[in-house]
């Protein structure tokens, strides 16, 4: 028997899309983007709609089961993609998060791993704290004996301008439970995620 599904609702209630869409019709004028080309008219409802679109996280419904086996070992999804925004300059961040438990009383419905990484990324966002929020929930949700996050990502902010350092990534880690206290779960974990150290 599964637990009561608890529906996770998004943060951005009051949206409004044509206000969003006319302050950037503003923003792009005011820095000399001409928007009277044929192909540049549709651009601030588009840019309006995408960055909506990026931040808006879908509800979702947390699902777990009973851990009738007893099953005790490390559960990891590796390689979910993360797309998130900056909150400094408001421009993307994407790569991939390792997520993985180790089950107490119950288990995750495996998409909700995701679920909960894709939850914490639609807003703007620092790496360090979507890492945390992610592991946190986890753990404050199912209780399991430890919970690992590992993001790794390209910022935009730092790849497109100021240093344009290209192809660098940027590697975060929350590790709550045994996967900090115990060094040899925390090994199998951090060898599982196939970062490189």
């Amino acid at each position: 028997m599964t637990t009561p599904a608890s529906p996770v609702a998004p943060e951005t209630a009051g949206v409004d899309l044509a206000a969003a869409e006319r302050a950037a019709r503003e923003f792009l004028r005011a820095l000399g983007v001409p928007l009277d080309r044929e192909g540049m008219q549709d651009t601030p409802g588009r840019m309006t709609r995408g960055y909506a679109e990026l931040l808006t996280a879908r509800p979702f419904r947390l699902t777990t089961f009973p851990n009738e086996e007893g099953y005790d070992e490390l559960v990891l999804a590796r390689d979910i993609p993360v797309r998130s925004v900056c909150e400094h300059h408001l421009l993307p961040f994407v790569g991939v998060a390792h997520v993985g438990y180790l089950p107490g009383s119950r288990i995750l419905g495996l998409s909700k791993l995701a679920r909960v990484v894709e939850h914490f990324a639609c807003r703007p966002q620092v790496q360090e704290r979507l890492t945390k929020q992610t592991a946190d929930w986890l753990e404050e949700h199912l209780d399991p004996q430890g919970v690992g996050v590992v993001i790794e990502a390209e910022h935009t902010c730092m790849t497109l301008r100021g240093v344009q350092a290209t192809g660098s990534k940027t590697v975060t880690s929350t590790l709550l439970g045994s996967l900090r206290s115990d060094a040899s779960s925390r090994q199998e974990f951090l060898d599982l995620t196939g970062v490189r150290r």
